[in-house]
């Protein structure tokens, strides 16, 4: 048996310590990620004892990124994207040359060269895709109004770090490094200036998105559907990774965008095909399991001793990503018009640095640009804003918290003079009053308008809502858990409350100020899980849809039908439901289990699917 084997020996090494140092840190009741980037410390070559390749940490880690960002993309449209690109495009220009001025200045003090500066700048101005999107998955926020605008700033940031990473080769020798003629452009076109090698560079992106958007959201979701139509789950799962990682790869290669950039296009081309929702569920393990290599591989490349030789420009740099960059973020996103609780989730999301700065800086330090001293800087800074992070989080989660036991005040005490928007109240009365126009909703409102019951849909999303006018719905554009949203309503006058949105959580908040106007008034809600179930029931929902119970109750029901028209000795354990109808558990303190008939069968599978 061959002793040499350091893919092996990095692959059980990370996962083992990872585990050890992440049950460790949960014991204490702190984030599992601040024990992974632990790990890496004690796999780095700066710790006695075992050491792993960080050559191939790091390439590991970089498929971990390619499968994030590809899961991303499958649960983001273009619509999406294009819809935030007002605030997520100049938000993040600025923002970047906010940090870069920061870090150059700090590098100015500390003696660097122009070039130096520059790429130490731009290396705190970018934030880490797995940090960031691991903490809005964690919140599933990716879907809200703030996940849609932090994850469009990443792409904007991402786009920037690829001109970056191109222009930088191509001004070394102007900026004091070494001098290099051919950039990334020119490895196609031989040598170039500056203003050549930039409109190339935007050329060859701008080619890559156009191949994606014509050429691949046809052949991708074409595949996809034969491979399903193979029957075969084993075929299924390899081909969504040989598309997640080909697109990737093909992207660096061909047109020179980040890995990053190219997997997050692949999966937005994806998620128009009704089998994105299978990917995402295929590629969620691997994703999980590379995501935790990316935070070893970061903790290896840090030297603790830094700590004790380079304290105050550790701490200042410390400072331009935890707080500098954060401030300019929030007080960016102020000044577009967006509330508190936005700029606070766009600032917190930004407080650190990840994988970009690492690219970043070894090319700095590769043109001898940075000092070597600019690189434990960066590295260090890295670990520690990425173990700084979470806390950044919890203190967004309680002031959400806050504003919505604000909002909930605000409801149970009219009479105190709120500031809320004036929205137009509805004449709709003994009506049904449905929250959020997703795949659920959709197919809600649309069976209540074919019955002829009168309804109306209460979204915040710009895309929905301008569908929901188009298809002659009434409408209330507004966030469902805010006082002039439930007011325009009319919930207090309406017979019965829809929550179709999919966070059980989120509807609670809503479902408390309805009941607080309504008493009387009908809530039906959805959960996934029995968590979800049990806070809705406290909060007071007559009917929880729990969709994999009504799934397998339907199933049952059809199975056990069928076999008593077969037979009609057979009986089942209990009376089965129709088919396709819609068992509900009820509150216990509102009305006894019920069934509420749906209007057909695939109604009821889509609903419990989404």
């Amino acid at each position: 048996m061959p002793h040499d084997t350091p893919l092996i020996a990095t692959l059980v090494g990370a996962f083992v310590l990872a585990f050890v140092f992440g049950a460790l840190a949960q014991r204490l009741r702190l984030s599992p990620l601040v024990g992974y980037l632990l790990a890496g410390v004690m796999a780095g070559p700066f710790t006695p004892g075992f050491v792993a390749d960080q050559h191939i940490a790091v390439e590991l880690a970089e498929v971990g990124i390619i499968l994030l960002m590809f899961g991303v993309g499958l649960h983001f449209s273009l619509r999406d994207l294009l819809s935030v690109k007002a605030i997520a495009v100049p938000g993040a220009v600025l923002q970047i040359g906010v940090a870069t001025l920061m870090g150059m200045g700090l590098a100015y003090a500390m003696g660097w060269s122009l070039g130096g500066g520059i790429v130490f700048g731009l290396a705190l101005s970018v934030a880490s895709t797995v940090v960031l999107l691991r903490a809005l998955q964690e919140r599933r926020m990716i879907e809200s109004e703030q996940g849609r605008i932090a994850v469009g700033w990443l792409i904007v940031e991402d786009l920037a770090m690829v001109l970056a990473l191109v222009l930088l080769p191509a001004v070394s020798g102007a900026l004091g490094g070494k001098s290099v003629e051919v950039g990334a452009a020119g490895a196609w076109f031989g040598p170039m200036d500056v203003w050549t090698t930039l409109g190339v560079t935007l050329g060859k992106v701008a080619g890559f998105v156009i191949f994606m958007l014509v050429i691949g959201r046809r052949v991708i979701p074409l595949v996809m559907h034969w491979v399903a139509h193979v029957g075969s789950r084993e075929l299924f799962r390899l081909a969504v990774l040989a598309i997640a990682l080909g697109v990737a790869f093909g992207s660096a290669k061909l047109f020179g965008v980040s890995f990053a950039l190219g997997a997050f296009f692949a999966g937005m081309v994806l998620s128009e095909s009704p089998l994105s929702h299978r990917a995402a569920e295929e590629t969620l393990p691997l994703r999980d399991a590379f995501a935790v290599l990316f935070f070893v591989s970061v903790g290896m490349l840090v030297d603790p001793t830094i700590i004790l030789t380079n304290p105050l420009p550790l701490l200042a740099t410390l400072a331009i990503v935890l707080v500098g960059k954060s401030l300019a973020a929030y007080l960016l996103v102020r000044v577009f018009g967006y509330s508190k609780l936005t700029a606070f989730t766009i600032s917190a999301s930004l407080a650190q640095i990840g994988e970009f700065s690492f690219i970043l800086v070894a090319l700095g330090v590769s043109l001898e640009l940075l000092p070597k001293e600019g690189r434990d800087l960066i590295l260090a800074a890295a670990i520690f804003s990425i173990v700084a992070n979470p806390f950044f989080f919890l203190i967004l989660d309680r002031f959400r918290t806050k504003v919505a036991a604000k909002a909930a005040k605000a409801v149970d005490q009219p009479a105190e003079p709120v500031p809320v928007p004036t929205l137009p109240v509805t004449e709709k009365s003994d009506h049904t009053v449905i929250v959020g126009y997703g795949r659920v909703g959709r197919l809600v409102a649309d069976g209540l308008k074919a019955a002829g019951l009168p309804l109306l849909v209460i979204e915040d999303q710009e895309d929905r809502v301008e569908e929901l006018r188009a298809s002659g719905f009434e409408v209330i554009d507004a966030n469902a858990a805010s006082p002039a949203a439930i007011t325009a309503a009319n919930v207090e006058g309406a017979k019965r409350l829809i929550l179709a949105i999919p966070d059980g959580f989120e509807a609670s908040g809503v479902l408390k100020k309805a009941r607080a106007v309504n008493p009387q008034i009908e809530i039906i809600a959805r959960a996934h899980t029995d968590a979800e179930v049990d806070r809705l029931r406290q909060t007071g929902a007559n009917f929880i849809i729990m969709g994999e119970r009504e799934v397998a109750r339907g199933m049952l029901g059809h199975v056990l039908k069928e076999e008593e028209e077969a037979s009609p000795t057979v009986a089942g354990p209990t009376p089965p439901p129709e088919a396709g109808s819609v068992v509900a558990e009820a509150g216990p303190e509102t009305a006894p289990e019920a069934t509420g008939a749906a209007p057909d069968a695939q109604r009821s599978d889509t609903a419990a699917d989404a």
